[in-house]
């Protein structure tokens, strides 16, 4: 099968719907597809896995106004894919007019046009323009309506996107976009030791870029009703390459930090490379991600902490999510509940049995959510089904 990714960011752009394409353009190659990946002028393929060999990044979109069609159809004409699977998250295009959006419906006017497929990341509005009203919300609609089928991450986009009319729905998840290979060599006592933490040190851990719907001033004040051998590692990059207003949130959280004598206690790594994100998941005691939406399937810093076997801390989902067992694979508290959040992550600190139980379990949850079988999912119950009825 021939397939074109079509996606706003992409490495070296910070962020997870990039990180997701790239992991699913590997697995289909992997697979034995030929991919192709549409993506901005700025990203470059800089990928040594031998799949890289059967797939092809093209940096070529200026940006995505409405010059974008005109880009995107000359792409098919000359490779001619079966499929073309948007990645959709309104961040990720900076959107100033509704032209990705409706990339769906100029593509079905085609004369020889492949299988549409949009994968929805999220259901945001777009920003668009001002006093663009009903219009944000629509536009969104718009790509899944005028598509052949339309793919959500999680049950909570799910649970939203089925009441929309004529839209052909399917659930898959994402994954894990940090493979658990840390650098060689790693001993966890030797890492913790660079970073200065002791034998005695409990450290928790949070992983991905700071916003204001993941909770980052409850675990700060969390923070501050532990003690003095409690420390906090914030990993990875603060804001995403797609979405730097939140920047502003991440400096309210640094005035925190100040406000609350805390700046001894919490280090940022910075932008770290996957094999330095997986050491330092296996080097910390309890990742701790407090969002204020509840916890989500479609977040990738959670499933990276789930394939490293962490326990994790986390909140109670907006939807039941029968995968999550309380005291099994992780630890619940209400959002936005910081005394809640303290003592639950306070809970594992002299209890390492509870700590290796909710780790095993983690790690057995995320055998569900790997590439292969997402990618395998997309081809079986997506791709193929519908491909089949397009052609005839």
């Amino acid at each position: 099968m021939r397939i074109l990714l079509i996606s706003g960011e992409f490495p070296p752009m910070q962020g997870g719907v990039g990180d997701y394409t790239r992991e699913m353009a590997r697995a289909f190659a992997q697979a034995g597809h030929r991919v192709w990946v549409l993506v901005p002028r700025t990203c470059q393929q800089a990928d040594e896995h031998p799949a890289a060999q059967a797939w092809q990044v093209l940096p070529l979109i200026r940006d995505w106004g409405w010059g974008c069609w005109q880009q995107v159809v000359k792409v098919i004409r000359e490779i001619e894919p079966d499929v073309v699977d948007i990645q959709y998250q309104a961040a990720a295009y900076n959107m100033r007019n509704p032209a990705i959006n409706l990339l769906p419906w100029r593509l079905s006017r085609l004369k020889r046009r492949p299988l549409i497929v949009v994968t929805l990341h999220d259901l945001l509005p777009p920003y668009l323009f001002p006093k663009a009203g009903p219009i944000r919300h629509q536009a969104v609609r718009w790509l899944a309506q005028y598509s052949d089928a339309a793919i959500v991450t999680n049950a909570e986009d799910w649970a939203q996107a089925r009441a929309w009319a004529a839209v052909n729905l399917f659930q898959i998840p994402i994954g894990s976009n940090i493979p658990v290979d840390p650098p060689a060599g790693f001993e966890r006592e030797r890492w913790r030791a660079s970073y200065g933490y002791t034998a005695h040190d409990f450290v928790w851990a949070y992983f991905g870029f700071l916003s204001a719907s993941k909770g980052g001033e409850t675990l700060i004040r969390a923070l501050a009703l532990a003690d003095a051998q409690t420390h906090l590692l914030m990993i990875g990059g603060r804001v995403g390459s797609s979405d730097p207003t939140n920047r502003a949130y991440a400096e309210r959280v640094d005035r925190l930090i100040a406000e609350l004598g805390l700046d001894a206690r919490v280090r940022w790594t910075g932008y770290l490379s996957t094999r330095e994100v997986s050491a330092a998941l296996l080097g910390i005691d309890v990742v701790v991600l407090p969002y204020r939406d509840g916890i989500s399937f479609r977040r990738g810093s959670l499933h990276a902490a789930l394939a490293h076997g962490c326990a994790v801390v986390s909140t109670t989902p907006r939807v039941p999510l029968a995968e999550l067992r309380q005291g099994e694979n992780v630890l619940l508290v209400p959002p936005d509940d910081t005394p809640a959040l303290y003592q639950a992550v306070e809970s594992l600190r002299y209890a390492p049995d509870l700590r290796r139980r909710l780790g095993q379990g983690a790690r057995a949850l995320a055998q569900q959510f790997t590439w292969e079988e997402i990618t395998r999912r997309t081809v079986e119950e997506v791709f193929v089904p519908h491909l089949n009825r397009h052609r005839r």
